[in-house]
């Protein structure tokens, strides 16, 4: 199924017919593809809702230069069409992004929160990442002096040296939407948000790190932290049984 509006032709899915709705919010670059053991177990007693993330799988971005406001105001829209009502929200990494402005800032009526190694909030520059900021810079400018039949593959090299995999693998109509994205610090939805919330996190994920995990659960008040040992970014799929066992019992627990 298809949902669309001007900035974004959204797909997605739906499994189950119960009154129990689960929404799912994939990571950036991510699909449906990879909740495929959690939607196939949680179907069975849920309704599921699950989108590809615009400009990833079957769903389109129409325009350049969007924010991660314009990505939840869509989200937003989606759950008015198909009349969900009072949804659990699954979100992983940048799908957090969405939730917590879902929760915190739009205050929408959620029942749980469940964040996986979600992102959302802005790193601190250091001293190496200013310099190799300013160093890409400084090697652009250089590069316009160059022949021009060179120029393309000195950027593309430079590109590939100084900026991160997400970025270097975007098409050139979606690298500002990025850069928008992630310059959003998304910190002060936090104490707004008062679902209750269960928080996921991978000891070793290394795109966002474990310290922001505290930082949730120290800012969102009804809240608890779980880490899975030696689990990366993908912690869901490193620990699919337990990840499915917990958000179970999560679920089943009066509020």
């Amino acid at each position: 199924m298809y949902y669309e509006n001007g900035s974004f032709k959204i797909y997605y899915e739906k499994y189950g017919n119960s009154k129990n709705v689960i929404l799912i919010l994939p990571g950036w670059g991510d699909t449906r593809n990879t909740f495929n053991y959690l939607i196939n177990n949680l179907s069975k007693n849920n309704t599921i809702y699950i989108i590809d993330n615009p400009g990833f799988g079957k769903s389109i971005v129409k325009e350049e230069n969007l924010t991660i406001y314009d990505y939840a105001s869509t989200i937003r829209e989606l759950i008015n069409h198909e009349n969900i009502n009072n949804p659990t929200i699954i979100a992983h990494s940048f799908g957090g992004r969405i939730a917590t402005l879902l929760s915190g800032y739009y205050n929408d009526k959620i029942n749980k929160l469940i964040l996986i190694d979600i992102a959302g909030i802005k790193p601190k520059k250091t001293i190496k990442s200013i310099i190799k900021t300013y160093t890409y810079k400084i090697l652009k400018r250089i590069t316009k002096l160059s022949p021009m039949k060179y120029r393309r593959k000195i950027n593309t090299y430079l590109l590939k040296k100084f900026s991160s995999t997400d970025y270097y693998n975007l098409p050139d109509n979606m690298r500002k939407t990025f850069q928008n994205i992630i310059n959003t610090d998304l910190k002060f939805t936090l104490k707004n948000i008062s679902q209750s919330t269960l928080i996921l996190w991978g000891q070793y994920d290394t795109s966002t790190p474990l310290k922001d995990a505290y930082i949730y659960r120290r800012n969102i008040k009804n809240s608890a932290l779980i880490i899975f040992r030696k689990a990366s970014h993908f912690s869901y799929l490193d620990y699919p049984i337990l990840t499915l066992d917990i958000i179970n019992n999560f679920i089943k627990e009066k509020v």
